[in-house]
């Protein structure tokens, strides 16, 4: 198992350093620039004062993302078992309509 790597975030004008896998280094710090990005969006609207504020209106905003994500996927998804259902239905009667 490899050793966690310690790396360097700046989140809002603040340096934070945090351990993890080399392997999940590139994740972080996409997730890093996101938040970085989501938070100086929302402080310069300028309608939400306070790091913690800013901090958890990105959150907010982030999860409302990710839950509205995976909503659309699991609608997709569920799309399309409907369509291979039909299909294999399709099949069914084309196969039993050749065998008579």
């Amino acid at each position: 198992m490899s050793q966690p790597v310690t790396v360097t975030l700046h989140i809002l004008d603040k340096e934070y350093q945090v351990a993890c896998p080399p392997d999940e280094r590139y994740n972080l710090e996409a997730a890093a620039r996101h938040l970085d990005t989501t938070m100086r969006d929302i402080r310069n609207r300028g309608k939400v004062i306070g790091l913690e504020r800013i901090a958890v209106m990105a959150a907010l905003n982030i999860s409302h993302e990710m839950l509205s994500g995976n909503r659309q996927q699991n609608q997709l998804v569920n799309e399309q078992q409907q369509q291979i259902a039909e299909l294999v239905n399709r099949l069914d009667q084309a196969l039993t309509r050749h065998q008579e």
